[in-house]
C-alpha cells in the first residue's frame, strides 16, 4: 500500500511539473499612462492590446500597470511584477528616470527588460546590470547627430539649449554638446525646466539674451510645448528644434500654431506613409500604423511604436528561448535575454535591429528622419 501511495504521489508530482512546463509566458508592463508623460504612455498601453496572445504555441499574458510617470511607483511595479506575478520579462517604463531606476531591480532578479525610454544611459556603458536591459527608442546620440547635421546645412552657428531638469534633459545636453563641438556649433545657453512647470519665462529670457540662431528644446510629450509657446510669445525669430520626444498628436494639439515651422528628428513611423516604397522600414511601420488607427482611431504615435517594437523583439526571441527553458524558470529568462541579444536584421516600426553583446538597441541611420511641422502636420524632409 505504501509503495502504491508513493507511486501515486510521484505521478502526481510529475503531472504538476509537466503542467508548469506548459504555462503561459508572462510579460510584465509598467507604463506612464497618467501624469506628465501620459501622452506617451497611453498609446503604449493601448498597443499591448494589439499584441499576439500566443507565440510558438505558448499563450502570452500581458500584465499592464500604470506608474503615473513616477519613478518610485515604477520601481514598486517592477518589484511586484517580478515577486508576485512571476513574470518572465518586463517592458517599461515610458520615461528615462523611471527606466534607469528599474535597472537595479531587474538585474538583481536576473529578469530581462525592454525599455521604451530614449536615453542611451539606460543601456550604456554595457556592464553586468545593463546586460539584462534592452531598448526600442533611438538613442539620443542618433537624433542629436541628425539635428546637428540639419543645423549645419541651414547655417546655424549658435544654439541655446533648454531641457528637462532630469536624466532626459541631462543626457540630451551631453549628447548634443558632443556633436555640436564636432560641427563647430556653439552652445551659448543651457537651461532646465521641470516636466510639471507652468512657466519658463526666466529661462527663455536668458536664452533670448544670448541672441542664438536657434533653440533646441529637449523635452518629451506635451510639457515640451511650454518653452516653444513662450519663445513665440516673446518674439523669438530663430529656428526652433525639438527632440523625438514630442512626436505625437497631443503635442501638436497643445502647441498649436506656436510650433509651426519647428524641426525635429523622429522615427520613420511618424511619417510612414510619406516614406519611399524602397525604404525597408515602410512595411513594418505601415503594418503597425494601420492596426493601431483601426483599433483606436486618430493618428498613430511613435511612442506606441516603441511598445510595438518590444513586442516584435519578443516574437523573435520567445521561440528561441523555449528551446532552452520553460516559462517561469530562471533558465527561460536567461535564454530569453540571450535570444534578444542575438536579434539580427529584424524589421520593426522604427528601423532595422541588429543587436550584440555591446549594443542592446541595434539601430543605424535607417531609424531616423528629419521632420518639420507644416500646417499643423508632420512633413518628411529630404525625400
Amino acid at each position: 500500500m505504501d509503495f502504491k501511495r508513493a507511486s501515486l504521489l510521484a505521478i502526481a508530482a510529475a503531472s504538476l511539473v509537466a503542467g508548469a512546463a506548459h504555462a503561459q509566458v508572462k510579460v510584465g508592463v509598467t507604463v506612464s499612462a497618467t501624469g506628465p508623460a501620459a501622452s506617451l504612455g497611453i498609446p503604449e498601453k493601448n498597443t499591448f492590446t494589439l499584441m499576439p496572445k500566443e507565440i510558438a504555441g505558448k499563450k502570452i499574458e500581458y500584465i499592464v500597470l500604470d506608474d503615473a510617470s513616477d519613478t518610485t511607483t515604477a520601481v514598486k511595479n517592477t518589484r511586484k511584477l517580478i515577486s508576485e506575478d512571476k513574470i518572465d520579462v518586463i517592458v517599461g517604463s515610458t520615461v528615462t528616470p523611471n527606466s534607469l531606476a528599474m535597472v537595479d531591480v531587474v538585474a538583481e532578479n536576473e529578469t530581462p527588460m525592454i525599455t521604451m525610454a530614449a536615453s542611451a544611459r539606460i543601456i550604456e556603458p554595457m556592464d553586468a546590470k545593463r546586460a539584462w536591459v534592452f531598448k526600442t527608442p533611438q538613442n539620443d546620440s542618433h537624433m542629436a547627430t541628425a539635428i546637428a547635421e540639419h543645423m549645419t546645412n541651414n547655417n546655424v552657428k549658435t544654439v541655446a539649449f533648454i531641457g528637462f531638469a532630469d536624466a532626459y534633459g541631462d543626457s540630451w545636453a551631453q549628447e548634443f554638446a558632443k556633436v555640436a563641438e564636432l560641427r563647430k556649433i556653439k552652445v551659448v545657453a543651457n537651461e532646465r525646466f521641470a516636466r510639471t512647470d507652468t512657466s519658463v519665462t526666466g529661462q527663455v529670457l536668458k536664452m533670448m539674451s544670448a541672441n542664438a540662431d536657434a533653440v533646441l528644446i529637449a523635452g518629451s510629450g506635451t510639457p515640451a510645448a511650454l518653452p516653444a509657446k513662450t519663445l513665440k510669445e516673446r518674439g523669438f525669430k530663430g529656428k526652433i528644434y525639438q527632440t523625438h520626444g514630442v512626436a505625437n498628436a497631443d503635442f501638436l494639439r497643445v502647441c498649436g500654431k506656436d510650433c509651426e515651422g519647428t524641426f525635429l528628428p523622429a522615427g520613420p513611423l511618424l511619417v510612414a506613409e510619406q516614406l519611399p516604397d524602397s525604404n525597408p522600414v515602410k512595411k513594418p511601420a505601415m503594418t503597425y500604423k494601420t492596426a493601431y488607427e483601426k483599433a483606436f482611431g486618430g493618428q498613430v504615435s511613435t511612442f506606441g511604436g516603441h511598445a510595438w517594437d518590444a513586442g516584435l523583439i519578443l516574437q523573435h526571441a520567445i521561440p528561441e528561448a523555449l528551446k532552452k527553458g520553460q516559462p517561469g524558470t530562471k533558465e527561460f529568462r536567461k535564454a530569453l535575454r540571450d535570444a534578444m541579444e542575438q536579434t539580427k536584421n529584424l524589421p520593426v516600426s522604427h528601423g532595422i535591429m541588429n543587436m550584440s553583446g555591446t549594443d542592446h538597441l541595434g539601430f543605424d541611420q535607417r531609424a531616423r528622419v528629419m521632420v518639420q511641422i507644416v500646417d499643423g502636420k508632420w512633413k518628411l524632409l529630404g525625400k
